[in-house]
């Protein structure tokens, strides 16, 4: 597995990292065996996959608490162990993200907030120190929470020894640009596929500014693996419900553009979720691909995706198909 430094934080992950809120469970993602869970973190990183992601408002807890419990199996020095702050349920602060479970979630990125965050994450997961630790959702009303103030709690945690490196998600560029002045920014994770290409405008300042991008979704929450029947309608309140990509229109749409590519994955012998997860790779040098994976056999697969030598004809024959797509919808 090739690995890549985490901007200039002096880290090194693999290239393709393993996310962690399906795990999580729940009205998002629905029941899972908590055991298959653990096997699917600890296969992942017999497979070279060293970075594991989660959140703290993943399944309100359980996913940090799922991975906590492979950590016990795994060689942690080695591991790269992501989590993320700025979502929480205790109290009235902040501003109110969405409903959820009879939780309202709320947007909150003030220096207290964020403190406990961390360290009912560390507890949780049951380590001494998180490797990155993002901001998970950026303040919806700009400026609420100056990014000085929450950046300076965060050098704190970083001058502790409680996190190793600083990162940002769902951002823009004015926020980028603020962090750059407040700190240093070592990655962002936003969301990126073939048909969802908003982030890339944040790659050139990315590259200036020596900050990795982790981008997530890459196969649009399963979609691009192929599986989804023209006629599948999500589960009201599950993660795809209200998707654009997952509306019947789209769906059908999509399936049509992977019908196309059987001869690609045959060419390279390859998953249609293993050419798409490529093709994110290949954006940018210094791009992370962060995909999510429950059960042993899906990470298994994911896992080889970077290994793919696909060709920039084809690469650009699939930037091409999307975009005639992206049109459509």
């Amino acid at each position: 597995m090739e690995k890549k430094m985490i901007g200039k934080s002096g880290l090194e992950a693999s290239a393709l990292s393993l996310g962690c809120w399906a795990i999580g469970g729940g009205e998002w993602w629905g029941n899972n065996d908590d055991q298959i869970s653990i096997d699917t973190i600890c296969r992942a990183v017999q497979l070279g996959v060293n970075w594991i992601d989660t959140a703290r408002v993943y399944g309100f807890g359980h996913s940090e608490e799922v991975v906590g419990k492979a950590l016990k199996l795994l060689p942690r020095r080695k591991m790269i162990l992501s989590t993320k702050c700025g979502i929480q349920w205790y109290d009235d602060g902040g501003e109110l993200h969405f409903m959820k479970e009879g939780h309202a979630v709320r947007r909150d990125l003030a220096p207290k907030a964020i403190r406990r965050d961390l360290e009912l994450s560390l507890k949780t997961m049951g380590t001494e120190y998180v490797d990155v630790y993002y901001t998970h959702w950026q303040c919806k009303t700009y400026g609420l929470v100056p990014i000085e103030e929450t950046m300076e709690e965060l050098l704190k945690m970083k001058q502790e020894g409680k996190i190793r490196a600083i990162g940002a998600s769902n951002t823009d560029l004015q926020i980028l640009e603020d962090y750059i002045r407040a700190g240093q920014l070592d990655v962002i994770q936003e969301k990126l596929s073939i048909l969802d290409r908003k982030s890339e405008e944040l790659l050139p300042f990315c590259e200036e500014h020596g900050i990795m991008l982790q981008t997530y979704s890459p196969i649009e929450q399963g979609l691009l693996a192929g599986k989804a029947s023209d006629n599948y309608v999500p589960k009201p309140g599950e993660v795809r419900d209200g998707k654009t990509w997952w509306r019947p229109e789209n769906i059908r749409r999509v399936n049509g553009m992977l019908a196309g590519w059987k001869d690609l994955t045959e060419k390279y012998q390859c998953t249609l979720a293993n050419l798409c997860i490529k093709w994110n790779s290949m954006l940018s040098s210094n791009i992370n691909v962060l995909c999510g994976a429950r059960k042993v056999s899906q990470i298994e697969d994911i896992a080889s995706s970077l290994d793919i030598a696909l060709s920039k004809e084809d690469f650009e024959r699939m930037k091409q198909d999307a975009d005639a797509v992206r049109k459509q919808q």
